[in-house]
């Protein structure tokens, strides 16, 4: 069994360098945090019956979903690691670069920083680490706020041919979330804020033994209060507190989403959105992790 390594926290260039010096390094890291309790089969999932190739270090023989000849893994099968040209030291290089910024780090800075050959390369492992870091569901309790916002450019700074019909947030995309108090947010692209696109979210995302739901006044949570204990504020009355109703803790993502898409990354495409929401939503939610990097390599 291989030992737990020491939480590295937000590291600093020297840090790095000192803590994965090379490939076996970075190997032996992510062998401890992938399988902290022993070795596992990426096909069948077994710790049984597995045996190292002694010619071949960080690979392994399964002869448990393969009885006959065995199926042989390596530490980076069945990880977005695998079956790229990078070696593993890069791929650390870029999620370190990922998360030591809280509003992020655009795939064309990683490029100049990491002196890759096309921003392509760069832009593709920045998605990958992403899509790793897209967190499993886990409903939310205790006081939670609800609110939707809304992401992409303003259709009166767009060209004349690239306006959309339609009020201010015409063309852009929609971002709901769920923010617990003191807690974890979740987050996802929706399609449109209609009563029963906002209320199956909150029915994934929100518990209901949850003691309180706070929103605005948005009519398509008007009908919560049939299932949850619900309350709202009035943000065009100008009411943004009332007793413990308010959406400070989710208004608060928004501003780093936001802040992040606009100062960092300029521009952020309907496809790859939910990406991008996923790295913020990480990041966040492991903000008082001192282990963010090697939670986010266990993902990987």
């Amino acid at each position: 069994m291989a030992r737990r390594p020491k939480p590295v926290p937000q590291m600093t260039i020297a840090q790095f360098e000192a803590t994965f010096p090379d490939e076996e390094a970075c190997k032996r890291y992510l062998q401890a945090r992938r399988w902290p309790n022993g070795i596992k089969c990426p096909r069948c999932g077994s710790s049984e019956r597995i045996f190292p190739v002694k010619t071949m270090p960080f690979k392994w023989q399964c002869y448990k979903c393969t009885p006959v000849g065995g199926y042989r893994f390596s530490v980076i099968a069945g990880t977005i690691f695998e079956n790229t040209n990078k070696p593993l030291r890069d791929w650390f290089r870029v999620v370190h670069l990922m998360l030591a910024g809280k509003k992020g780090t655009p795939a064309l800075q990683i490029q100049r920083i990491m002196g890759f050959g096309s921003y392509e390369t760069a832009h593709s492992m920045c998605h990958k680490i992403r899509a790793a870091l897209i967190e499993p569901e886990a409903k939310l309790g205790g006081i939670v706020e609800v609110d939707e916002t809304y992401v992409g450019g303003s259709n009166r700074n767009r060209h004349w041919d690239k306006k959309q019909p339609g009020t201010g947030i015409a063309g852009k995309f929609v971002v709901v979330g769920a923010a617990q108090r003191k807690g974890n947010v979740i987050a996802r692209v929706i399609a449109n804020t209609k009563t029963e696109t906002l209320e199956r979210f909150v029915r994934a995302a929100v518990s209901e033994k949850v003691s309180l739901i706070a929103t605005d006044e948005h009519s398509g949570y008007r009908n919560l209060k049939d299932t949850y204990p619900h309350g709202f504020v009035s943000h065009s009355r100008k009411q943004y507190v009332d007793g413990v109703v308010h959406t400070g803790s989710i208004d608060s993502f928004w501003s780093l989403l936001k802040r992040g898409i606009i100062g960092s990354f300029h521009k952020v495409s309907a496809k790859y959105l939910p990406l991008y929401v996923a790295e913020f939503t990480f990041r966040y939610n492991n903000r008082e992790n001192s282990d963010i990097f090697g939670t986010a390599v266990a993902r990987c």
